[in-house]
């Protein structure tokens, strides 16, 4: 099977979803109002409210969204075949990632820029809101780990990529002053910001000194590194410390003053790196080697397929981000549709190339095969086996191997990071409100709250001790991850329908992705929690026992709760047309 074709009908569809179905929504179902008064001009303080240029905008919400899971999923779903992940990725994309991206961006704005977790109380009720919070802080806790987990490993693989992506903190806060202190456009000093950190990739390629080799500085893997962990535990540790220190700065300053032109510069990477990845497709035309289905793969594609892909189709994470911080930036109602469900589709498009990269990167089957012989192998394998097959691909275009490397890992680590310090700001929130709701004022104050979010992320992801050693939390909790992200989407879907029908509209555009995305996710959950993590597990499954078994008894009260609230007569809701 040709891989450009694939490539081309992906496309194509998504385009379509686009252009089609999300003008439906946004006109006969959400019916977009441009004269509304969004919360960002209502509530405008300029840190966290500020009315944002939509393609800005754009740019802060696609890359909070993308981090590496829209790449890790897919690399890790190719096990079960491309097929099934190519439908997945392309068709959940169109009618579910973009209406729940969208949906949960109308919403918010249309409720005074809240949380879903605090429109889930004027929706279903007080006891919702304080499960679904629940739920959402464990979730953001696990994204943390997830990432941070990611990046630290990244760093020690790619020492290359952390020059590169270190130099943009400095250059996106020149930014920020620039373009908010000045009145001037963002576009041309982030494209100076971009030019200038791939330049910096390419001597980080070449000169030695600039590649950051935390490892090698201790002695190379065979030392003992501090306390004895060994080298490279000890550099995941220092990595990590670090990352916190990061996501503790970056989540407590202004979103105009690092965030929103850091993402920007990162948007363009996405564009630049999209640009080179299609290009290198088509100019190196390659067929692809894995199997369409995997028939001999021991673990069954279903339900597991639809949690394994989250962030490369729907995510419960989007609708975090769309609410937490994007709803109150957007300028005028009318560009929620090209923030949120265009949001969507640059994660289709970003999940179906890292599909492509990874199934064209073997010589033949049984090649893929032998690398691909397990689950969890693939868990273990998909995110190198993404950064070399991209690699592959950009040669196509003459870029030497180690730049190429150098570029796509920092591309991963780039987006990762974007997620990891949203993610803090949003838990940061979640704190806050809950600290409120239980009438402790004192885990209100920013700095208390992102103190809280950063030590018990430090500590989720370098406590246990797993399969990989020291450090594996992000690891051990990948699993969990995807199961609860998804439930979050499906119940951010069901929320949505319950505002939809008390207004007296069409709500099964996100009723029928909810019952498939909560029928898939619940049954996911229920095999794992019951038959693969047991109660009688200890170390990491004692971990995962606890936290799917508290968030799947949240998520079906909540789902009852909500459920029951559909059936009820038409209510309309506050602040809303």
């Amino acid at each position: 099977m040709n891989a450009i074709l694939i490539a081309f009908l992906g496309m194509f569809v998504l385009a379509l979803g686009y252009r089609f179905y999300s003008k439906f929504v946004a006109e006969k179902i959400f019916r977009l109002d441009s004269n509304y008064i969004t919360p960002a001009h209502r509530y405008k303080d300029d840190v966290d409210f500020v009315p944002t240029n939509k393609f800005v905008l754009w740019g802060h919400h696609f890359t909070s969204v993308a981090g590496a899971a829209p790449i890790l999923g897919p690399a890790i779903a190719v096990y079960w075949g491309w097929l099934p992940a190519l439908l997945w990725v392309v068709l959940g994309t169109v009618f579910a990632a973009g209406v729940h991206d969208f949906g949960t961006l109308v919403l918010s704005v249309r409720h005074k820029g809240h949380s879903v977790g605090t429109i889930a109380d004027k929706l279903i009720g007080q006891r919702a809101k304080i499960l679904f919070l629940f739920i959402i802080l464990i979730l953001v806790l696990m994204v943390n780990a997830v990432f941070a987990w990611v990046i630290a490993n990244l760093f020690i693989s790619f020492p290359s990529s952390v020059f590169p992506v270190f130099i943009q903190i400095p250059l996106a806060v020149w930014i920020g002053v620039t373009v908010y202190k000045k009145q001037k456009k963002m576009l041309g000093p982030s494209l100076i910001g971009l030019i200038v950190m791939y330049g910096a990739a390419i001597l980080a390629s070449k000169v030695g000194f600039l590649q950051i080799d935390l490892v090698q500085y201790m002695g190379g893997e065979g030392g003992t590194g501090l306390f004895g962990l060994g080298t490279v535990s000890t550099a995941f540790f220092i990595w990590i410390v670090i990352l916190m220190i990061y996501v503790y700065i970056a989540s407590t300053l202004p979103v105009w003053k690092l965030l929103q032109p850091r993402d920007f510069i990162n948007s363009h990477q996405l564009v630049v790196g999209l640009a080179i990845l299609y290009l290198g497709l088509l100019f190196t035309n390659p067929e692809i080697t894995a199997p369409a289905t995997n028939p001999g793969a021991g673990t069954s594609w279903f339900p597991l397929l639809f949690i394994t892909i989250a962030c490369g189709t729907i995510s419960g994470f989007h609708g975090l981000v769309s609410s937490g911080t994007s709803a109150k930036q957007l300028n005028n109602e009318r560009d929620a549709r090209f923030v949120g469900y265009l949001g969507a589709v640059g994660e289709g498009i970003l999940a179906l190339i890292a599909t492509l990269a990874v199934i064209t990167f073997f010589a033949s089957k049984s090649e893929f095969l032998s690398n691909y012989t397990s689950f969890t192998e693939a868990n273990g394998i998909g995110l190198n086996v993404f950064v070399q097959g991209a690699s592959k691909l950009a040669s196509g275009l003459m870029i030497p191997a180690d730049i190429a490397t150098t570029i796509v890992s920092i591309i991963v680590v780039s987006f990762a990071a974007t997620t990891l310090d949203t993610s803090v700001r949003l838990m940061r929130y979640i704190i806050a409100e809950l600290g409120m709701e239980y009438r402790m004022p004192v885990l209100a104050r920013p700095h208390v709250a992102t103190s809280v979010a950063v030590v018990s992320s430090a500590a989720l992801v370098l406590l246990p001790h797993g399969p990989k050693g020291f450090g594996s939390g992000g690891y051990l909790l990948w699993p969990l991850f995807g199961t609860s992200n998804q439930l979050l989407a499906g119940i951010s879907l069901l929320l949505i329908s319950v505002w939809l029908r008390r207004l007296g509209r069409n709500y099964a555009v996100t009723l029928i992705p909810m019952i498939f995305v909560m029928f898939m996710t619940l049954y996911a959950m229920f095999q794992q929690v019951v038959f693969e993590w047991s109660w009688f597990g200890t170390g990491s499954n004692m971990l995962l026992f606890i936290f799917g078994a508290i968030i799947f008894v949240f998520a079906v009260w909540i789902t009852l709760t909500a459920f029951f609230v559909l059936t009820k007569e038409k209510n309309q809701p506050i602040d809303s047309k």
